[in-house]
């Protein structure tokens, strides 16, 4: 899936966005499940997590229980948290160590490269017949350290998915050094297109952000659309501080703000090097689930780290507020569409990209 901002900038400026039932339609929600999130890149974890053999990590990527695994052999690989045996939810923690693991309903056990160890019930020539039983793998590509899987055989390679991407992160040499520090999670109640939404513009931003407003240069804030991502960003005023951050000594003295098909976004803010990922994860039509991760050089923040997450936690705070406000009126009689704006060209991409994916 690519898209052309060219051809689209002009065609849809002033036009009226998706309609509303799109964010409260619970079988749009099931559609979304299978025909978006079965089928794109999700990003599931970091390399720090599985730095040492036997480490694992556990999640869910559109319903779907995955394992990911560092192999005695060092390999990192990725699987469906499924037993062959009998279909029983394999490993039940989020995370661990181990050398073997050990489904709880028989006792089959797997070695972390996803080959069968032993089946207590089947033994002699029975034995035979399930050697081939293994973890089913699930595709996995790694990212400036960050672990993404695709349910889709079928899908494109990662490093094709989106356009420039890999060369934009080029240009941050400490992105390697970074490890995942620590996750939040909260519940939106709002669909989740309202928080890409909201994220992918920021006429709003003079009005719910005053901080953020008062720290960057807002006059020279730029949104371009790529192939099947944007990013946006600018650089912050003269002399500003942001708690104990001198910004315009920082290792960032700019902020730059992506966003990946479907629902991951990325930023790096003003301050000591430093990244953090935006999940929305939907838990149905109208509640989602999001899940905001931290990447630094160590786990003891310093404190212009730590002023640095303050300072994003307050911004999101303020959108989780707007887009539950939103969810409201998505559910009205008053209207059944919005209209773009023309500094809106991220959601009318998002916007065309999610139509053509449902085939609407």
């Amino acid at each position: 899936m690519s898209y052309n901002p060219v051809q689209n900038k002009a065609s849809k400026t002033f036009e009226r966005t998706m309609t509303y039932d799109l964010y409260t339609d619970p079988k749009v929600f099931e559609l979304e499940q299978e025909l978006i999130f079965s089928k794109s890149w999700q990003l599931v974890g970091h390399t720090s997590q599985v730095e040492k053999e036997g480490q694992f990590f556990t999640t869910e990527v559109a319903g779907e229980p995955i394992i990911v695994t560092r192999g005695m052999d060092g390999e990192i690989r990725s699987f469906y948290n499924v037993c062959p045996h009998r279909a029983t939810k394999l490993e039940k923690k989020e995370s661990g160590q181990k050398k073997i693991l050990q489904c709880g309903y028989h006792g089959w056990t797997f070695h972390l490269n996803g080959q069968l160890n032993k089946a207590p019930n089947f033994s002699g020539e029975d034995a035979a017949c399930i050697s081939d039983r293994c973890l089913r793998g699930v595709r996995m590509e790694i990212m400036q350290s960050f672990i993404f899987v695709n349910l889709d055989d079928n899908a494109k390679p990662l490093s094709e998915s989106y356009g420039d991407f890999y060369s934009r992160l080029d240009k941050y040499p400490f992105l390697g050094e970074l490890k995942r520090i620590n996750a939040k999670t909260r519940i939106i109640k709002a669909n989740w297109k309202a928080f890409i939404d909201n994220y992918l513009e920021c006429d709003h931003c003079y009005v719910a952000h005053p901080s953020f407003v008062s720290t960057l240069d807002m006059k020279n804030y730029q949104i371009i659309t790529c192939e099947n991502y944007s990013v946006q960003g600018t650089v912050v005023k003269p002399d500003k501080q942001m708690g104990t951050v001198d910004l315009n000594e920082a290792e960032m003295q700019g902020g730059e703000f992506f966003w990946l098909w479907p629902n991951l976004m990325m930023t790096i803010y003003p301050g000591p090097g430093n990244i953090a990922t935006i999940q929305m994860i939907p838990i149905d039509h109208e509640t989602t689930l999001g899940v905001y991760t931290y990447y630094f050089r160590d786990e003891d923040l310093t404190q212009e780290e730590k002023d640095l997450v303050a300072f994003a936690e307050q911004v999101r705070q303020e959108d989780v507020e707007l887009v539950e406000l939103e969810q409201v009126g998505f559910r009205s009689r008053a209207f059944n569409k919005g209209v773009y704006s023309q500094s809106e060209k991220g959601i009318v991409q998002f916007h065309d990209m999610v139509l053509e994916a449902l085939g609407k």
